[in-house]
């Protein structure tokens, strides 16, 4: 069966509806900073009188602002005596990220089409003989700064033991090894067995050459295969190259996570990006 290059998908105008009543809703400086101080609040939750003071407006106003992000579902607001005490809606930091995806068109069915893969890439799984490359070619990301946090290069060993068994490639053209992509467990308990954290690194020489789609392509896929439901990843948003990878094979934005490690002093943010088996 030959596989055919599906039509980019339309925005249907009941979602087109949807997202542009979000956008509208967030066109005003007082509900963002509304949202903001809810999100940034100690105990994630306030009182309609104590989020009017803390925006210096009256408390009507500050009422007319919570109920209108109530009706788009970016609040929640529950009594609690006499008191109206309103907090973010959790779906919201995830439901923002994935609506920009989409109306930007960066947010794809998974997994990439294959007609989209070059010719001359080839991907397979990793043997010990592979390792010096892949270390080689970690080395280069851990010199952008943008690729992890890690600022030395691990064993082999060590970085092996990393990866769940089976889920490791490399990618080669001509014969030289350019690329690798690997999944890490993100947990030991039985129930996160079905989650993986991706990794995909190329080497400098090869970039531009679809050596990322491919390597993402053969992971995505195979991942499916052996049942895993969810893979995620951690990306610095300086990587935008990167980002558009993942974008294109189905994951999506979850949230940014600011300031949430340090590398090299600074205090660096990451965006989390999901994507979910078809079907789960």
């Amino acid at each position: 069966m030959t596989l055919q290059r599906e039509a980019p998908a339309v925005l249907g105008k009941a979602e087109a509806e949807e997202y542009a009543e979000w956008f509208a809703v967030l066109a005003d400086p007082t509900r963002v900073r509304l949202l903001h101080t809810l999100s940034t609040s100690r105990t994630g939750a306030m009182r309609v009188g104590d989020l009017a003071q803390a925006l210096e407006v009256s408390q009507s106003t500050c009422s007319h602002h919570v109920e209108l992000l109530r009706r788009v579902g970016f609040v929640v607001v529950d009594k609690v005596g006499t008191s109206s005490m309103v907090s973010v809606n959790a779906a919201c930091c995830t439901g923002l990220p994935h609506a920009a995806d989409v109306v930007m068109g960066t947010l794809s069915a998974p997994p990439c089409c294959p007609e989209d893969l070059p010719v001359d890439v080839v991907t397979r799984p990793t043997t010990d003989a592979d390792l010096p490359a892949v270390l080689a070619i970690y080395a280069e990301g851990l010199a952008t700064r943008n690729a992890t946090f890690e600022t030395q290069v691990p064993t082999a060993e060590q970085l092996r033991s990393r990866w769940l068994p089976g889920a490791s490639w490399v990618a080669e053209l001509e014969g030289d090894v350019v690329g690798w992509t690997a999944i890490t467990p993100v947990s030991t308990r039985e129930c996160y067995s079905g989650v993986g954290e991706s990794s995909v690194y190329v080497a400098e020489r090869a970039r531009g050459r679809g050596v990322g789609r491919t390597l993402l392509f053969t992971q995505v896929t195979e991942a499916d295969r052996a049942g895993l439901w969810t893979l995620q990843t951690s990306i610095f948003p300086e990587n935008r190259a990167s980002l558009a990878l993942h974008h294109s094979a189905g994951f999506r934005t979850l949230a940014v996570r600011r300031r949430i490690a340090q590398l090299d002093g600074a205090w660096r943010d990451t965006v989390l990006l999901e994507r979910r088996r078809e079907g789960d």
